[in-house]
């Protein structure tokens, strides 16, 4: 006979071993993984596997989606065989499995969401923004005598990446106009009066331009710009409400870092007539040339996703002008996909990647995924990820998964991109069945 104590260690280890069993199995695994909610898109059905020996009664709201192809609310089924769901119409209901038909076993919250298809871009665009106001972008000294200087600016507690949206309480986005604000207050002895913006904060102070010996003028002792131009790439445009997306980040202002507020923009068509290839620590970047009277839309919006706003039709030389189903963000996997892009002229082509790790992400943030290029036409024409591809389309089982964003500077093979979901509600696409699919006016 054993002693107590080392049946006891017996009958634990045995329970920790039958434990171990059951939680490596397929029944359990399956288990969970079950989600808790399920968001699905009018049209595209899917399965659900437990993968478990046993029958349940399972019941929905038959108007909102239907089950292995049943129409009524309650019915028994197999759960050892897959779950087939069928979405009908955008709305709410929730699949309920009890066993035996009386012990409660699993819920899951089904979300049907309205049909939304849209046109993948990967045009280059160039960008053209004017601040909603005249940004701050640095302070200089002003020689008021043979041995004295001022920054009146400085004096003013103005700092840079600093927004003024008024002077003399009229709103100004325009730095021509200011030099004759500053001239007449000079002359008056009455100071500025501005309005400033500082992120999410306004302010009000005022500024008393100084006299410049040198240059024979007022001036405010700072450097001042009203507008940003870049190129980049069109992510996605949405025929049915009009709007598109770009750049999957945000316009910042290049001598300060701060995003630019924006007060009016538009993208244009462009052509990329070169491109410096990306090496380790320097990226390259696509060089291109707008093309002046030959707008494609409003710049509206600028966000940590890019920026949006109103498009009348796609650009030309689409890779496909079809427009495709996009992806939940929760339905991107690690593995092969593609992006859309130009290396020359204005050609859309399409390029192997790999997305290698996909963040879990229930709310909006700017690293969903980490993509590596893996195309060896791509490499070898740009090195990898070059500056002017953020905003690439990325494409996965056929569906529209997100957009390139950023480059790792230390390996431009390699770089981050965000969920197109994300992107979608920046342009006022909101993925939920209460979202109206109608085209915007």
């Amino acid at each position: 006979m054993y002693p107590k104590s080392h049946r006891r260690r017996l009958i634990g280890l045995g329970f920790v071993l039958i434990l171990c069993i059951a939680v490596c199995s397929a029944p359990i695994r399956h288990f969970a993984s079950f989600p808790q909610e399920l968001r699905m898109f009018q049209g595209q059905g899917k399965k659900l596997h437990y993968a478990m020996p046993v029958h349940a009664q399972a019941s929905v709201n038959p108007q909102v989606a239907g089950i292995n192809g049943r129409t009524d609310a309650s019915f028994s089924v197999n759960l050892n065989e897959p779950l087939s769901i069928q979405p009908k119409r955008s709305g709410t209901t929730e699949l309920k499995l009890r066993l035996f038909g009386k012990i409660p076993f699993k819920t899951v919250k089904l979300q049907v969401i309205p049909d939304l298809r849209v046109v993948p871009g990967g045009q280059t665009i160039g960008v053209k923004v004017k601040s909603a106001g005249i940004m701050v972008v640095g302070h200089h000294q002003v020689k008021t005598g043979p041995s004295t200087k001022a920054s009146p600016g400085e004096d003013a507690k103005l700092r840079l990446g600093d927004l003024i949206v008024e002077i003399n309480g009229q709103p100004l986005n325009d730095v021509t106009k200011v030099a004759t604000l500053a001239d007449a207050a000079g002359q008056s002895g009455i100071p500025l009066e501005l309005l400033v913006r500082r992120g999410k904060e306004r302010f009000r102070t005022e500024l008393k331009p100084a006299y410049d010996e040198d240059e024979k003028a007022w001036r405010l002792g700072l450097y001042i710009r009203d507008s940003a131009a870049g190129v980049g790439t069109l992510t996605f445009y949405a025929p049915d409400q009009g709007v598109y997306g770009a750049l999957g980040h945000i316009i910042t202002d290049m001598d300060t870092q701060t995003p630019i507020v924006v007060g009016s923009g538009e993208i244009l068509h462009s052509s990329v007539t070169s491109i410096s290839k990306s090496h380790n620590g320097e990226p390259g970047e696509k060089r291109a040339h707008f093309k002046e009277g030959r707008t494609l839309g409003s710049v509206e919006r600028n966000t940590p996703f890019g920026i949006f706003g109103q498009m009348k039709e796609m650009p030309d030389h689409s890779y496909q002008p079809e427009p495709v189903p996009i992806a939940f963000a929760e339905e991107v996997e690690e593995g092969p996909a593609e992006i859309w892009t130009v290396v020359g002229g204005q050609k859309v082509e399409r390029f192997a990647i790999r997305i290698v790790h996909v963040s879990k992400q229930s709310s909006p943030a700017t690293k969903g995924m980490v993509i590596r290029i893996t195309d060896p036409k791509l490499l070898e024409r740009t090195g990898g990820i070059v500056q002017g591809m953020s905003g690439s389309p990325i494409l996965q089982k056929g569906k529209l998964v997100g957009a390139v964003t950023h480059v790792f500077v230390n390996d431009p093979t390699s770089g981050y991109g965000c969920f197109i979901e994300w992107m979608l509600q920046d342009a006022g696409i909101m993925l939920n069945p209460e979202q109206t699919m109608s085209k915007a006016v």
